[in-house]
């Protein structure tokens, strides 16, 4: 079956948008994979599964609700969007605005930026502005703006984004036949806890699964609002796309975290990069920071024993590696230098 899109795929789940509207890169349809070496590691017993993100066409989980964001604008006459971002909503909706012949405007932190996502908006066209300033204060500006001005914002207050997103849960039921024990993510905006919530108790609602998981999700401790219970006036993290000190969906994702019985809590970002490594080491699978908040999670409630044998766990990662080479260099060992002779190679190699 030719994939097209969550849109299409999943449209009786969403606000309906005429097919002519659609603004789609055929996101979606993210790989489910078994973490079996990983579970050993830091959850023994379990079945682990990573939701890889990371493979969207802008490389994380903000194509799919950009895509219904987009397409909504488009189908309401719009031309031009506007967000606020630490990276991945700004590489996403400076793509799809680019798919939709749609203008883009985005406002980043200055100087708080993975370069691979501030690349990814300036190479689709976007008009970018750095504000000196962090997450917050861009997102109050791009709220003003398009409360004001004709151009739609695309940040997940956009009730559309989270429709979108909430298109995960439901292959993840697909994928596995019903819902998981525990499902656990990074919380920054907190869009996306709220959204995999509503598709899971969508999917449920509709009879294609049994069950609902527990929530379990994961600030950075040094933007963690939800934990300590007040906004974070200068967050700071190296996992760039969750330094958010006051969260959009803040309500939403408490009220995900109660209704489902799970929790959120924090991860230093010494966990945060230690589990970075671990999933790329163990698995094959290189994630940005971020995403591994979701595994240092796992790590730290593993050694509470919080997991029980036979559990079902789902991790979602949700933004690919090459978002951030430069901590992926930072965090490994450097490249020996040898001159291009046979026995210096096989001295390094150990032969």
């Amino acid at each position: 079956m030719h994939w097209q899109g969550v849109i299409r795929h999943y449209g009786r789940f969403f606000t309906f948008v005429p097919d002519e509207a659609v603004i789609t890169l055929l996101e979606g349809n993210t790989p489910l994979i078994p973490a079996p070496a990983l579970a050993r590691r830091i959850a023994p017993g379990t079945e682990l599964y990573l939701k890889y993100e990371g493979l969207n066409p802008t490389g994380s989980f903000k194509d799919r609700g950009m895509t219904m964001a987009v397409s909504k604008a488009k189908a309401d006459g719009s031309d031009s969007v506007i967000c606020a971002s630490t990276g991945n909503t700004s590489a996403s909706a400076a793509a799809y605005a680019a798919r939709a012949g749609m203008k883009a405007f985005v406002l980043i932190p200055e100087g708080k930026i993975a370069l691979g996502k501030l690349s990814q908006a300036m190479i689709h066209g976007a008009q970018v502005l750095q504000v000196l300033g962090n997450f917050d204060d861009a997102l109050s500006l791009v709220k003003e703006v398009s409360s004001k001005y004709p151009v739609t914002l695309v940040n997940s207050l956009n009730p559309y984004r989270i429709e979108g997103q909430k298109s995960a849960a439901f292959e993840i039921v697909d994928a596995l036949g019903d819902a998981p024990d525990y499902h656990i993510l990074p919380v920054g905006n907190a869009g996306n806890i709220t959204a995999y919530w509503a598709g899971y108790k969508e999917y449920r609602a509709a009879g294609k699964s049994k069950r609902l998981p527990a929530m379990l999700g994961w600030q950075a401790e040094g933007a963690a609002p939800i934990v300590r219970g007040a906004p974070v006036a200068k967050p700071e993290t190296v996992a760039t796309a969750i330094r958010i000190g006051n969260p959009a969906s803040w309500k939403q994702a408490e009220a995900a975290r109660d209704e489902s019985g799970g929790l959120i809590r924090m991860v230093s970002d010494a966990e945060i990069l230690e589990a970075y490594k671990m999933v790329a080491e163990t698995e094959g699978i290189f994630c940005e920071p971020a995403s591994a908040a979701s595994i240092a999670g796992v790590i730290k409630l593993g050694t509470e024993r919080f997991f029980q044998a036979g559990q079902r766990l789902v991790c979602t990662l949700t933004g690919h590696g090459l978002k951030d080479p430069d901590n992926a260099i930072a965090q490994s060992v450097a490249p020996v230098t040898i001159p291009p002779v046979l026995g210096d190679v096989l001295r390094i190699l150990g032969f």
